[in-house]
């Protein structure tokens, strides 16, 4: 098996290429538009351009990243680069932006075996095997990277090398990294208390002395902050405008496609609620949908605004990073995946213009978790079905229905197959969670026969998406509570922490460590 790794990259190299003449969305321009500003305009520009409505609103290395991007561009089609050229989509363009994913996808690739060597899992075990599938044949990054057109694969690469990093107890390391994925991608500040507890935790205080906590808490912040001064030093001038763009309060609750969280229901209940007591307006119009920039109205529900929806995330982060600040030192990396698991569930759940992609933060990070205890492996599985589904709605062109199903069901049949392998009889599903994850054959159903059948496709045009983000909701929020309770150590019956094979790996870690000193 040692060379099977290699072998999975390449099969996975190869789907991405047969998947670029596919459909692309909105973000495929939003992006060429990037590198034309960063490529066209002055610095100091950047982050004020507003001839498209698809603005600048990533970090500055990200926006570097673009202009990095840009010189190589200007190569194959100059045209792409003007910042007046709009919706520009040449054939040179195309494959241009597509193989750039795909290029750049090798920093996943690098996480991706960094990950699977701090957990300790040898190159020949079935472990390890099933790790570099799951990972690398991920079905939400082909779905979001390589057909709708994103690159997460490249930012969750260096989340994995943080977290690879953690959990040999190369802390610097870790930190600078996460620093720097910061600086690409905002998003990811959902997952930043994790990664503060464990390091203020197990990295200053594990220090003997006062003085010794002091000098590690300087270095960690030293290395923290320096890639946010490379970063935004150069647009100082500019601190307020760069900062308007990443965080645009102004937007509404929900994005145009309910992400599938509470908000989805809450939206729901408020629309069936304004239904029948017969009340005008509110979710039963667009504000709540749409995905423009205003505010949301509910009709019956009270409203909700940002300073809720963080105050709800942080109260729901608060209990696993009480767990983890408080858990044993050889227990403490299985904690602390959980830990960065959770924290982003609790951001999807309950954050403010939550995108339905977001959920790849719970399941990338979730992946790990399925090789090394059964029970993660179960709820892992679980949403893995709600989740991927949930992002069908992304790749809504009728030429794409029979690659996103077969995509969709050939991971999770592989995904049943290599946890089956893992753990031998692997089942253990309550036969409600069996029925529920079957019911998701019913949606496609309706969506794509009853329809037409019933003459609802055109009454009812929005109801596919609405049973699909409503329906992925529910197990989204059966999976955040079960999974809370669980990893708090409170589901049913007594919960076994068998962080064997993570308290090894870290315990080789540091005596590697005092090897070197």
């Amino acid at each position: 098996m040692k060379d099977l790794f290699w072998h999975l990259v390449g099969i996975a190299t190869g789907l991405k290429i047969l998947l670029i003449p596919a459909y692309h969305s909105t973000d495929f321009e939003v992006h060429r538009n990037w590198l034309a500003i960063t490529h066209s305009l002055p610095l100091e520009r950047w982050y004020v351009e507003a001839t498209s409505e698809w603005t600048l609103d990533y970090p500055p290395f990200f926006a570097h990243f673009e202009w990095l991007l840009s010189q190589v561009a200007k190569y194959v089609d100059p045209r792409m680069l003007e910042v007046q050229n709009l919706n520009y989509e040449s054939k040179g363009t195309v494959y241009f932006q597509r193989l750039s994913v795909i290029a750049t996808d090798l920093v996943y690739v690098l996480g991706v075996r960094s990950c699977l060597g701090s957990l300790g899992l040898a190159r020949d075990t079935q472990q390890h095997f099933a790790g570099s599938m799951l990972l690398l044949l991920n079905v939400g990054l082909l779905f979001v990277d390589h057909i709708h057109f994103q690159y997460n694969g490249f930012l969750f690469g260096i989340l994995l090398l943080s977290i690879g990093s953690l959990i040999r107890q190369r802390f610097l390391w870790s930190a600078f990294a996460f620093a720097v994925l910061l600086n690409f991608k905002h998003i990811f500040l959902y997952l930043a208390p994790a990664f503060g507890v464990y390091l203020l935790r197990f990295y200053c205080l594990e220090q003997a002395t006062v003085l010794s906590q002091a000098a590690a808490l300087a270095k960690l912040l030293a290395v923290g902050l320096t890639p946010f001064a490379v970063s935004f030093g150069p647009f100082w001038q500019q601190l307020p405008q760069v900062l308007a763009r990443l965080f645009p309060f102004k937007r509404g609750l929900t994005h145009a496609y309910w992400a599938p969280n509470f908000w989805a229901l809450y939206n729901t209940a408020d629309k069936v609620a304004a239904g029948v007591l017969k009340v005008p307006g509110g979710t039963a119009g667009t504000s709540t949908s749409s995905g423009l920039v205003q505010e949301v109205r509910h009709s019956v529900l009270p409203a909700i605004t940002p300073p809720v929806t963080f105050a709800l995330t942080v109260l729901f982060m608060l209990p696993i990073l009480w767990k983890l600040f408080r858990s044993p030192k050889n227990q403490s990396p299985l904690v602390f995946l959980r830990a960065v698991v959770l924290c982003g569930c609790s951001s999807f759940v309950f954050g403010w213009h939550v995108h339905e992609k977001a959920i790849l933060m719970v399941l990338i990070p979730l992946c790990l978790l399925t090789l090394v205890n059964r029970e993660d492996a179960r709820y892992a599985y679980i949403l893995g079905i709600a989740g991927y589904f949930s992002l069908f709605p992304l790749l809504f062109a009728p030429d794409l229905y029979i690659p996103r199903y077969s995509l969709y069901m050939s991971y999770v049949a592989m995904m049943y197959g290599q946890l089956y392998r893992i753990f031998p009889g692997f089942r253990g599903f309550h036969p409600l969670e069996w029925l529920y994850m079957l019911g998701f054959l019913a949606i496609p159903l309706y969506e794509h026969l009853l329809a037409f059948l019933l003459h609802l496709d055109r009454r009812l045009p929005f109801l596919p998406l609405l049973l699909t983000s409503v329906y992925a909701a529910l197990g989204v929020l059966y999976f955040f509570g079960a999974y809370y309770l669980y990893a708090l150590g409170f589901s049913w019956g007594k919960v076994a922490m068998s962080s064997s094979t993570l308290a090894s790996s870290s315990a080789s870690a540091v005596k590697r460590k005092r090897k070197t000193k």
